[in-house]
């Protein structure tokens, strides 16, 4: 970069704090990284920059909410989720809510010290009160448990997760070193009378294993995990492609009650452009066939802001999900990640998707609303377009518990398989401890007996 235009770049010095890089993740939702500096505190002063003097204050929120002001006096823009950066802002509210007992005083410090809109501030709490009405808290004694299928059919250009593309021979030697995970980990939680009160299969795409691989994957897992307890069993049949009568059978005998068909789009120019190789009649049929074999719960993720749709593309989509009579809808907001290839394509396009996101989010709301859908799930993730948020949506009595207890973070999660972090949950001290799986599953099938010996250290003693 030229001299010339580096003197173009705002530039922003914090007096008193050590650590002014951690102010970025806020600061990029005002402008661009490209566009601004953050320098360190020199205690000299420039006068082309923004300076931000704490005054003795130590507190993060504070210096977040001062640089918040300043940034949006200089760019006339206000994002909607205020400071709130790197949390989850539905435990957020809860906390607050339980701690003061008092939605108006909460709603007060969100919109106040936090920089909230009405409306979001609004959305997290209504969306707490709808969680905690419907699922309450866990059982002392109850765990959710996350087994990952790290293979896919094919690697869409946003996806981040562990996915890989293999011949069934890979899958072959996979199986039956997450079997042994499971046996072990059913073996030590009857030991020490846990109960599974969700269980959820996910990648990946689960349903890229056979009909065979799945009927045995699954009577583990009901031999194993499941109890009269568990309240909820679902596997991700996320690509359409990989969706057969036959395994949708095994599902169904096997006590799964909730699956995820996850079409992201339902316009076929989209879903070449993102690397899937199946149709939108694919998805027609899948949900066809599903709703046949009689689960409660159809979910369908969808995600505003791909590449090349405009705000007619995701309307569509939308209608014809409902349509197809999903019971529970994921809206998600694109989110260009690290891990992506989409990010190797164009690092930048959060940014210049915001307003078509947005109104993608608008319409979203309005529709789902309309058609008796409420928001029951919400969080957000670094560098989504218009730095929004993914919203959970479901008619009554198909909410997700998985979801709201691994959002929540007040129970232990037991995660099975490549690329699962478990999280113990301590509830003397509220916090989480982290237990994590190789995320390659070629080390995790050499080191299974290292994960093991992780989860005895960590999990059980």
């Amino acid at each position: 970069m030229s001299a010339e235009n580096k003197t173009e770049r705002i530039r922003i010095k914090i007096h008193g704090w050590e650590k002014p890089a951690v102010m970025r993740e806020l600061i990029d939702e005002f402008v661009r990284p490209e566009e601004y500096e953050l320098l360190p505190d020199d205690g000299f002063r420039c006068d082309q920059c923004i300076h931000i003097n704490l005054a003795g204050s130590i507190d993060r929120d504070e210096i977040k909410a001062e640089l918040f002001d300043r940034l949006y006096e200089l760019t006339g823009r206000r994002p909607d989720w205020g400071i709130l950066t790197g949390v989850r802002p539905v435990k957020l509210a809860g906390e607050m809510l339980e701690k003061v007992q008092n939605p108006d005083a909460v709603l007060h410090t969100l919109t106040g010290p936090y920089r909230l809109s009405e409306e979001k501030a609004n959305l997290i709490v209504d969306t707490y009160n709808r969680q905690n009405s419907i699922f309450g808290k866990p059982k002392p004694n109850a765990v959710g448990i996350y087994i990952g299928i790290p293979f896919c059919p094919t690697r869409c250009v946003y996806c981040s997760f562990a996915s890989n593309q293999v011949p069934d021979s890979e899958i072959e030697r996979y199986m039956p070193v997450l079997l042994k995970e499971i046996a072990y980990t059913g073996k030590r939680m009857k030991e020490y009378g846990l109960e599974a009160e969700s269980i959820y299969i996910g990648g990946g795409t689960p349903t890229t294993l056979s009909e065979g691989q799945l009927k045995t994957l699954l009577t583990e897992v009901k031999n194993s995990l499941h109890s009269p307890e568990t309240r909820e069993f679902t596997v991700e049949a996320g690509r359409p492609d990989t969706i057969t009568p036959e395994k949708l059978a095994v599902l169904e005998s096997l006590g799964v009650d909730r699956i995820s068909i996850n079409p992201q789009s339902m316009q076929q120019k989209t879903l070449d452009r993102i690397g899937r190789f199946h149709t939108p009649q694919d998805i027609e049929r899948a949900f066809r066939e599903a709703r046949q074999f009689g689960f409660s719960v159809i979910n369908a993720d969808l995600i505003a802001g791909l590449p090349g749709e405009t705000a007619d593309d995701f309307r569509d989509t939308l209608q014809r999900i409902l349509s197809m009579g999903a019971n529970n809808i994921t809206v998600h907001t694109l989110a260009v990640k690290r891990a992506s290839r989409l990010k190797d394509i164009d690092e930048n396009y959060h940014y210049k998707a915001a307003d078509t996101v947005a109104e993608m989010l608008r319409y979203s709301k309005e529709t789902l609303t309309e058609n008796g859908f409420h928001p029951y799930y919400l969080y957000r993730q670094k560098h989504m377009a218009g730095y929004f948020e993914n919203t959970g949506w479901s008619l009554p009595g198909a909410e997700n518990l998985y979801n709201v207890r691994i959002m929540d973070e007040h129970q232990t999660i037991i995660a099975l398989g490549a690329g699962g972090i478990s999280k113990r949950y301590y509830p003397e001290t509220n916090r989480l401890e982290r237990v994590p799986n190789v995320t390659n599953y070629r080390e995790y099938i050499d080191r299974i007996d290292e994960m093991l010996i992780r989860k005895e250290n960590k999990l059980w003693r």
